[in-house]
């Protein structure tokens, strides 16, 4: 076996999504490769982990978009009236944060993990924000919601603030509350809370 790079992340994305801690030297011997070619070909472990989490979350916000398109199709607003982006936005935290795997990652090694995901350099974040970009962007050119700021820095905004409540547990000690995430990122996003929050 002679696995690329995009074989080796999704590898890596795997053994975080079961939960098994990706120790290098075990990972290299169980794809069948040296650990100087699995750093050759992936950078070292922190690069390989980012760009597996990231590998993970794309793979969750495809996912979510396609429920969406499943349930509802190709339509802006759902019958109760929820923009599209943010019904995948609501989805996609949903699933991230049910996923045992993930979470005993975040767990595990919570310095570790939330360097790599919030890091505005890194291999996750930039990335993130820019899928958001795309997402939030189909709904504005069908004319779903007019931002009151660019869509760039309304989706640092929301990538930040997902985070602040997804990721509230190692950050602040606070058990994540993914409604009360849903109920501010509706109103960042469309510019008002939602009636039946007042």
């Amino acid at each position: 076996m002679n696995p690329s790079a995009e074989d080796i992340v999704r590898a890596a994305a795997r053994w975080i999504d079961r939960g098994v801690r990706v120790d290098t030297s075990a990972f290299a011997q169980d794809l069948g490769i040296s650990r100087s070619t699995l750093f050759r070909r992936v950078g070292n472990r922190e690069d390989l982990l980012g760009d597996a989490l990231y590998y993970l979350s794309e793979r969750t916000l495809t996912a979510a978009a396609r429920t969406w398109e499943r349930e509802e199709g190709d339509v802006v607003r759902n019958a109760a009236g929820e923009l599209r982006c943010l019904a995948i936005m609501r989805e996609y935290r949903s699933v991230l944060a049910a996923s045992a795997g993930f979470r005993r990652f975040l767990d595990d090694e919570p310095v570790l993990a939330i360097r790599l995901l919030t890091d505005p350099d890194g291999r996750v974040q930039p990335r993130v924000i820019a899928a958001h970009v795309e997402l939030l962007r189909r709904d504005v050119d069908a004319g779903g919601f007019e931002p009151s700021v660019g869509l760039d820095s309304l989706c640092y905004a929301i990538v930040r603030l997902g985070e602040a409540f997804l990721y509230s547990d190692v950050l602040a000690s606070r058990t994540p509350d993914l409604d009360a995430a849903s109920t501010l990122l509706g109103a960042l996003v469309e510019g008002r809370v939602p009636s039946k929050t007042l």
